[in-house]
């Protein structure tokens, strides 16, 4: 009993089914691709990548429409995201916390907060002034179209819902990504 308390617990029935562990996802914004990386070896690409429409680089406030350069990890999944399914990615870091905070974006009390939220490895706080629902998800009911012709999020990374189907049998949470 005490056993089968002890997976419960620590979330064993959650995880029965994760990904590897040593896969993580180099994002290329410049190129608009995703790889499927495991150590050094890319296992897949997904090409026709869409970014934010402010492009790539360092977000400077929530709503600038920039996807984030940095490192990440799948902080969660969402199954049931209008745009088909959802990986929520721990942004914002702590070295986006730090440059914020030099640059007078955040306040100390936020910034703690943060930094905190990465030490427990928990998912950051999602409505600071550097904004939050960074993620990589699919199209939902968006056309397809507009996919393929400019950048149209509000800072994810988007790819086509058999794209994002196909990406989900690689990651879970804790997959590291790294946007460049």
């Amino acid at each position: 009993m005490l056993r089968i308390y002890l997976l419960l617990c620590c979330g064993f029935f959650s995880c029965a089914v994760s990904a590897d562990r040593d896969v993580w996802l180099l994002v290329d914004t410049g190129a608009r691709k995703i790889e499927v990386k495991k150590g050094e070896q890319t296992l897949e690409t997904l090409s026709e990548i869409a970014i934010g429409r402010g492009g790539a680089g360092l977000k400077r406030y929530r709503g600038d429409n920039i996807t984030p350069f940095g490192n990440y990890r799948i902080g969660w999944v969402g199954e049931k995201s209008s745009f088909r399914r959802f990986f929520g990615l721990t942004y914002p870091s702590v070295e986006d916390a730090e440059k914020a905070l030099q640059k007078g974006i955040i306040d100390r009390l936020t910034y703690g907060r943060i930094v905190a939220a990465h030490h427990f490895h928990q998912i950051p706080p999602q409505n600071t002034p550097l904004g939050g629902q960074i993620g990589i998800h699919g199209l939902g009911r968006a056309d397809a179209r507009i996919h393929k012709t400019f950048d149209w999020t509000h800072g994810c990374i988007a790819l086509t819902n058999t794209q994002i189907d196909h990406l989900s049998q690689f990651v879970d949470t804790g997959t590291v990504v790294k946007i460049k």
